[in-house]
């Protein structure tokens, strides 16, 4: 028997009421809600947002704390819908990886190197705050799917600034934090393991680090990957990727939608020895940036050598 399709065309021009997700879907169609018109609310936040900071101010900043830098802050402002009189910090990683916590003073902070899982890390993180400014002083905030519910463009004042304070260590967790066995372990590990790393002055989302003997800049670039690689090839091809003698640009990684170049620094570099050419370097990029001409021979192979040295991080 061929079932009637018309009520199903019909409610596809109308609103369709949310009920139970096992019972009959309202659009008539015989099929239960959830197979039905539930699926894309059944399936609310899973896509993945492949740029889940974009339009919020500091998103290179913010797409580096989740993921190159070790222990970072940074104070946020919430709307008036949201704010609750709460002082918000958000920060790298909080003890045993929580969410979100609130400290026995009431101040509230959120974790951005934690579980996420509904493909809109934006959204979970959203979720952890709000669910912190819930939650009696004192106590962490466990992870739970966020559904369809608002993101940090959403929750975030977006007017205000973002400002990264690099940390040595994660002493911050102790202010107004209950000193129990596991938390003080918990701390103890996550300093042993910090990098030690420094954000530049004098280019935006550029961040210094040593790892062992090594001094590495890895900087997170806010244009787009195809016009960013042509550019970067053309810097490439001319003997202009570098920031100075003994320096090398020896790949990139893609996290949450942007391009992150890795360079090795000269033996023994510092940030402050790295602000000058990664200045120098942003006015080229910028001029490479502007040209319109096909890509030559050599920066076409420039180019591919570049795309080969990349790896994604969701």
């Amino acid at each position: 028997m061929v079932k009637n399709r018309t009520p199903a065309r019909a409610a596809a021009t109308t609103e369709v009421p949310v009920v139970g997700m096992r019972e009959a879907c309202p659009c008539g169609s015989g099929r239960r809600y959830k197979a039905c018109h539930g699926k894309e609310s059944a399936h609310a936040g899973e896509a993945l947002v492949r740029r889940p900071f974009e339009h919020l101010p500091g998103e290179c900043d913010w797409i580096a704390m989740r993921e190159i830098v070790p222990a970072a802050t940074a104070a946020l402002q919430l709307v008036p819908a949201y704010a609750a009189g709460k002082d918000v910090t958000v920060a790298t990683v909080l003890p045993m990886a929580y969410p979100a916590l609130v400290r026995t003073d009431g101040t509230l902070f959120v974790g951005l190197q934690t579980r996420t899982g509904s493909g809109d890390v934006s959204r979970d993180i959203a979720a952890a705050l709000l669910a912190a400014l819930q939650a009696p002083d004192g106590t962490p905030v466990a992870y739970e799917r966020p559904g369809d519910g608002p993101r940090l463009q959403d929750v975030l004042d977006l007017a205000a600034p973002f400002e990264v304070q690099v940390r040595d260590g994660f002493d911050f967790w102790l202010d107004g934090v209950e000193l129990t066995t596991e938390v003080q372990e918990s701390m103890e590990r996550a300093n042993g393991a910090v990098v030690p790393t420094e954000r530049l002055q004098g280019v935006d989302a550029a961040y210094w680090c040593r790892i062992g003997s090594k001094e590495h800049l890895r900087w997170v670039l806010p244009h787009d990957e195809e016009p960013l690689l042509d550019a970067m090839a053309r810097l490439r091809a001319s003997g202009q990727d570098g920031l100075g003698p003994d320096t090398r640009l020896i790949g990139s990684f893609r996290a949450h939608g942007l391009l992150v170049p890795v360079w090795d620094l000269a033996p023994g570099s510092t940030a402050e020895q790295v602000e000058e050419p990664a200045q120098r370097w942003a006015e080229r990029l910028a001029d490479a940036m502007t040209r319109s001409t096909p890509l030559t021979t050599d920066e076409r192979r420039a180019r591919a050598g570049l795309a080969n040295r990349q790896v994604t991080i969701r």
